[in-house]
């Protein structure tokens, strides 16, 4: 199965990864050095992971909805180009 290409240079995605990696560790950074009790601490942990792998969740679907939709738009413009080939506007049909 081919895939449509992408645009994105590998700067951008040096940005991006770098991005998530600084901001994943600043919230990481705020959430250990809070000073409250360690429950609370503990809390905000599990609420900031849950949140990254909801965001990943969530970025996988929509990469997947729109992979499916360029797929099928690829079959039927498939399908129309088959029968375009075969059509021939000059043959007369036998009565």
């Amino acid at each position: 199965m081919t895939t449509k290409p992408t645009n994105t240079s590998g700067a951008f995605y040096v940005q991006a990864v770098l991005s998530f990696g600084l901001s994943l560790t600043a919230v990481g950074a705020g959430v250990v050095f809070l000073p409250v009790d360690g429950w609370v601490r503990a809390f905000l942990g599990i609420a900031m992971l849950y949140t990254v792998t909801s965001a990943f969740t969530l970025a996988k679907v929509i990469r997947d909805r729109q992979e499916d939709t360029y797929l099928s738009s690829r079959v039927d413009r498939a399908r129309l180009d088959k029968l375009l080939a075969e059509h021939d506007p000059f043959k007369l049909d036998a009565a």
